[in-house]
This record gives structure tokens, sequence and C-alpha cells, in this order.
């Protein structure tokens, strides 16, 4: 079990697993050679973090970080606290299952779970298993607030779903060890970086491709095009300072031709379109493949290998 490599532990909208291929495409050659700072100002799942963790041993810090509070003390649970944690999760997937064959009592266990949870009363530990439960069986893994920044997601159509991997858990526990957790504004993240040998990498909210698609109420107050704007511009304080970076978003192009959103604000970087699936959608059918945006600053950093 002590070889079980970490993976990420919650299911979630837009995780990066799909491509981490393309990532791999465009990663500094420093990654590869000389020992290196990896900081992830957007962590969700964290599926690239913990690929960059199981793979590249010269990483001598990960600095992880998020403004959804939920989801960071969580991450903080898991380093600090996984055996307790274990046992919670234990309880409340054995308690679900029992429910398999009712789907009342599924869809009521689940919803007052949702509002004990949004309650946000219970003691720390007790908490992050409530995240955990509800990103498993709610609808796609979705995490959405509303203004009151309560958790408003259905639940979804799962028999039995994996609530408690125990291995994976105290996987994701030792290599946590040697990540500092933050909480707070991506650009706060700057006070990490070392002089030599930065990679940041940005998963932000999406900009959504129509009205429709908007799953980006990640935290209260959004993620609008003003948003955006402003990590356009951090980017630029990056490459000034002499940082490495790739950053993922939507390719709105692909929805509408006419929309220059990205390929105008990104203008002068290197801009990639790269297949990428879609999961989340109420329809089966519109689910598949699309078109999503790598962006780099390797034109002005050329210390780049194009392969793993």
């Amino acid at each position: 079990m002590m070889n079980r490599k970490a993976k990420p532990f919650l299911k979630w909208a837009g995780g990066k697993t799909q491509i981490v291929e393309h990532i791999a495409m465009v990663l500094p050659k420093f990654v590869y050679k000389e020992k290196f700072t990896y900081i992830e100002p957007f962590v969700g799942s964290g599926a690239v973090l913990f690929w960059i963790l199981n793979n590249f041993s010269k990483v001598k810090k990960a600095v992880i970080n998020d403004v959804n509070e939920d989801l960071i003390h969580t991450y903080k649970t898991i380093a600090s606290n996984p055996k307790e944690l274990i046992s919670i999760l234990q309880t409340i997937q054995s308690e679900f299952h029992e429910l398999e064959k009712n789907d009342e009592a599924k869809k009521e266990y689940y919803y007052s779970k949702r509002a004990l949870y949004n309650q946000r009363k219970e003691e720390k530990t007790t908490h992050a298993a409530l995240f955990i439960f509800l990103n498993r069986t709610c609808f796609n893994g979705l995490y959405r607030v509303n203004r009151k920044n309560e958790f408003n997601v259905p639940m979804g159509n799962y028999k039995r779903p994996t609530i408690c991997d125990k291995e994976n858990i105290l996987a994701v526990s030792r290599v946590l060890q040697k990540v500092e957790i933050l909480c707070g504004d991506f650009e706060e993240t700057l006070n990490y970086a070392d002089k030599h040998n930065t990679l940041f990498y940005f998963d932000p909210p999406y900009k959504p491709l129509s009205e429709t698609s908007n799953f980006n109420s990640y935290t209260k107050d959004g993620f609008d095009d003003a948003e955006q704007i402003r990590l356009r511009n951090f980017c630029h304080k990056l490459d000034t300072l002499g940082y490495t970076w790739i950053l993922s978003n939507s390719d709105v192009k692909s929805k509408n031709e006419k929309d220059n959103f990205f390929d105008e604000l990104y203008s002068g970087f290197n801009i990639e379109r790269v297949n990428a699936r879609r999961n989340i959608n109420s329809n089966p059918e519109k689910r598949g493949a699309l078109k999503e945006l790598l962006i780099t600053n390797q034109f002005k950093n050329q210390n780049y290998v194009n392969a793993i």
C-alpha cells in the first residue's frame, strides 16, 4: 500500500487528468534536470498536482491554493488527520449503501447531509467527510454554491458510489506532507515562488461556453471576465519576473468563431487548442469531445522540451 500512487480524491468538473499528456508537451526542461518549485493557485481536485508529485522527483517544494475554504480545509484534514477521516467516511458509506434499494431513503439521507454541511457547525474532520460524501454522490461531482455560500447540487444517480477510498486517502496524505496548502487569492501565491526554477500551473474556473453551461459558481462571488483579465495581468507579471507558467481554459472560439476573448487576452503568448471531453451536461448526448486552451509563456521562456 505504501507504493500506491496518489490520485484525485474528488470527482471534479473540468478535472485535468484528460489533458495531462498535453501539459507534458509544454513543460520546461528544468523539471527533468533540476530542483524546482511547483505552484498551483487553483488546485481543484489536484489532478495535475498529483501527476507532478508522482512523476517528477526533483520537486523540492509544492504549493497549492484555492479560494474555496471547504475544499482547502478538506486537503488539510487529509494531510493531518487521515485515519479519523477514513473512519467517519466508512460509517457514512455503510449507511448510504444500506439504502441502495430505497430511492426515497437515499434522497432523504443525501439532502439531510447536504443541509448539515451547509450549516457548517460540525467539527472539522466531520465537515471534511461531508464534503467528500457530497462530492461522491451529487450530480456529476459538480461543486456549486449560491450567493449564501450554500452547496445546492442535487443528488446524482449512483447505486453504490465509492465514498471512502481508504488506500488513496492514505496515499494522498503521504504526498501532501511536502505540500504547502494555502487558502486565498491566487495573486498571493507569488510570495511562495523561488527566484530560480518555479513553475506555475493555472486551472481557473472556466469561462462558460454559453449561458446554460455556466458551472463556475464555484464560490459565492463567482469568477467573471474581470477576474479572467486580472489573471491575465498576473500572468504578464510572472512573465516579466521570469517565471514559467501554463494555463488552461475553455475554448470559447470553438463555440463562436467570432469570440476572440482569449486570443486577444493572451496575444503574444503561445495558445494551443487541445482535445478534451465535456463530462457535465444534464443531457448525456451533449457530453463528449471539445477543445480547451493550453496557454504558456514559452515564446519568451525558451527552456522547453517536447516530450515527457
